[in-house]
């Protein structure tokens, strides 16, 4: 280690307190970097007006002398800045929003927050000088930020793709030119960048492909991962958020996490009932469990298909409860029906050693799944879900489930993860 720790401005508008797997990448990259040499400051907002709050995510960084500035929140989000956490509205209502909020602010509804920030940062920098900028999204207007911190401090700029800007399946272009004027927002921070990561590789190439100024040496892939720190402290000290005695005879199925687009529990729901039709001997013999908020739509569904008895829906879990909830599960399922997206909580479930149930097109997180032990099936093909949950509970009544090898669990450490961001921290800077 270095005598002087270098200084990383964070700039990262979702940031803890606030919860949901959105903040975990950065807390965790903030966590490890001083082990390395570097000291991270973050820029971010108040904690008001979250989705949902989990203040225990802000231990990871006690001790750690760690400065976090917060400003003003911007956009609609200034509605709700009395109320730390805000109702999660319907599917419904939620996708009219988004929509609105995609046809009026260009990129997306924070860029009211570009000024200040830049401001505060330029207050951060006479006070302490950072030697780079960091700038996760989204939100894609942290990248401007970081865009508007390089050309006014000189210092390099790591932007972190933890999903697509323009290929973003959920991103909505009302006309041509909202897609031209956001297209060329991404060049701009893409020009401005010093170097880009992303999560997976086919946002890599997505971007490549379109920019041909960058070269595949200018963007680094650097994976979601765990923290192999929960994993022991929620294995030796979490609580279960459930109450009774686990009955080891019924196979625990789990999902963590909000559904929202064509991530819907709809067809893993319907697969369990016309199991239960076709084997009436499992209904009692297999639990599906939901960690967060789920709808009542959701709820209306289990009822319409007869599965109250065998559907348990917790709501949201501060961090470590919910992966001792996995922990304490016997496979774990997730659904994403594009090819983009790096869902958070498959990197989770491979760092608790779960068998994992993927509801995943062709792409790399079917692969990562399969890489992983797991089992894959198209999201809307329910005799395959259906399949493959008699396959689960065929393994589990011989013994036989079996979640990653270590080997593959290793590769997603949070901590060997960090080390190579700042591996890329390190060429950026001088020696």
């Amino acid at each position: 280690m270095k005598n002087r720790l270098r200084q990383v401005l964070v700039v990262a508008y979702y940031f803890p307190p606030m919860g949901l797997s959105g903040v975990q990448r950065t807390l965790k990259f903030v966590k490890y970097l001083p082990e390395y040499g570097w000291h991270p400051t973050v820029l971010t907002v108040d904690p008001l007006g979250y989705p949902a709050v989990d203040e225990t995510l802000l231990e990871d960084l006690r001790g750690k002398n760690i400065e976090i500035v917060r400003t003003r929140a911007a956009g609609p989000g200034r509605v709700f800045a009395r109320r730390e956490t805000v109702r999660l509205p319907s599917e419904t209502r939620r996708k009219m929003m988004s929509r609105i909020s995609d046809t009026f602010f260009i990129p997306d509804n924070k860029i009211g927050w570009r000024r200040r920030a830049v401001e505060q940062a330029t207050l951060i920098h006479r006070k302490t000088p950072f030697d780079l900028i960091f700038a996760t999204a989204p939100p894609f207007t942290d990248f401007l930020i970081g865009a508007d911190l390089k050309a006014r401090t000189g210092k390099p700029l790591v932007i972190d793709y933890r999903d697509p800007w323009l290929d973003y399946p959920f991103k909505f272009y009302p006309t041509p030119l909202h897609r031209f004027l956001n297209r060329r927002m991404e060049q701009k921070a893409l020009r401005a960048s010093s170097h880009v990561i992303t999560t997976n590789r086919t946002v890599k190439e997505l971007i490549i492909e379109r920019y041909p100024f960058l070269t595949h040496h200018d963007v680094d892939i650097v994976p979601q991962g765990y923290d192999a720190e929960d994993i022991e402290r929620a294995s030796r000290n979490g609580s279960l958020a459930s109450t009774g005695a686990r009955d080891r005879k019924v196979m625990r199925i789990t999902y963590a996490g909000v559904f929202w687009e064509d991530r819907r529990p709809d067809h893993f729901l319907t697969a369990l009932r016309d199991l239960f039709e076709e084997e009436p001997s499992l209904r009692g013999r297999i639990e599906a469990r939901f960690i967060g908020t789920f709808r009542d739509h959701n709820l209306k569904l289990v009822e319409r298909l007869g599965l109250q008895d065998s559907v348990r829906v917790l709501d949201y879990l501060p961090h470590l409860a919910c992966i001792r909830e996995l922990q304490e599960s016997d496979v774990l399922w997730m659904v994403v029906g594009d090819s983009v997206g790096s869902p958070g909580k498959a990197y989770e479930y491979i760092g608790t050693r779960k068998p994992i149930l993927g509801l995943v097109p062709e792409g790399f997180m079917k692969t990562t799944i399969l890489e992983a032990g797991g089992k894959t099936v198209s999201p809307g093909d329910i005799p395959g879900i259906k399949h493959a949950i008699r396959e689960f509970f065929r393994d589990f009544e011989s013994g036989n489930l079996r979640g990653p090898g270590e080997e593959v669990v290793m590769k997603y450490d949070r901590r060997s993860l960090t080390g190579a961001v700042v591996k890329i921290f390190e060429s950026l800077v001088e020696h």
